[in-house]
């Protein structure tokens, strides 16, 4: 009900929203509006912290452990710099949701070696375009039981090559809240780390390693040694 009542209500504005590629901030200020419906509608209150400010009109990579489908809702609602998700193809299936995510964003399916080299082709046109791209690393949700799975390459790769800093999240709560377990979860604060960017301006791809771990330690360290 709740992902869906707000894509009804604003059905003809985000219709409106789709029809031009220039036009896709409008659309991007519809999706933050859906994301917190869902967000307090479930009972889930957004905490966001770390002193870190993103300038508007610049492109960043924003990267995040993944843990749960409300993280969706929860990078949406934590950052007003319009990007584009990079995301699993089976979610375009969802009845009217799926309508507006496969038009929207970029869609890869993982078991398919010529989607990822398409994904990236995609993604280089949207970074072209000015806008920022999110990617959870982990290239899916990973087995409940791992603190963080090991990253992918490609949002490294992609952040290198076209200068843009890397915008690293920690959500700490989302698998506590609301699991790919059914019968678990509860209402509750989402508490979100913003951490440092890390400029990539002087890197080069060969760096794309380094940087991988960098990023992937930064999360780590705040999943297990929370600041918030």
């Amino acid at each position: 009900m709740l992902v869906t009542v707000p894509i009804v209500v604003l059905l003809p504005f985000l219709l409106v929203s789709i029809a031009k590629e220039s036009w896709y901030p409008f659309f991007f200020k519809l999706a933050r509006f859906w994301a917190k419906c869902i967000l307090f509608g479930m009972g889930f209150v957004p905490i966001i912290r770390g002193k870190v400010t993103y300038e508007k009109g610049k492109s960043y990579m924003f990267v995040a452990n993944h843990t749960s489908m409300t993280d969706i809702m929860l990078m949406l609602y934590a950052t007003k710099n319009p990007f584009v998700f990079v995301g699993k193809m089976e979610l375009a299936k969802i009845p009217l949701f799926g309508f507006f995510y496969k038009r929207t964003c970029i869609l890869v399916d993982r078991d398919n070696p010529k989607s990822r080299r398409e994904v990236f082709i995609s993604a280089q046109q949207k970074l072209k375009q000015g806008l920022s791209v999110c990617i959870f690393p982990e290239g899916g949700v990973p087995d409940e039981a791992i603190m963080l799975d090991e990253f992918k390459d490609g949002a490294f790769r992609l952040a290198i090559e076209h200068k843009i800093p890397m915008a690293p999240m920690t959500f700490h709560d989302n698998k506590k809240r609301f699991s790919y377990t059914f019968f678990s979860g509860s209402p509750g604060s989402m508490r979100v780390k913003k951490h440092d960017i890390i400029p990539t301006g002087i890197l080069e791809i060969e760096d794309k390693r380094m940087l991988r771990l960098q990023t992937r330690e930064i999360i780590l360290n705040e999943l297990r040694h929370p600041t918030i």
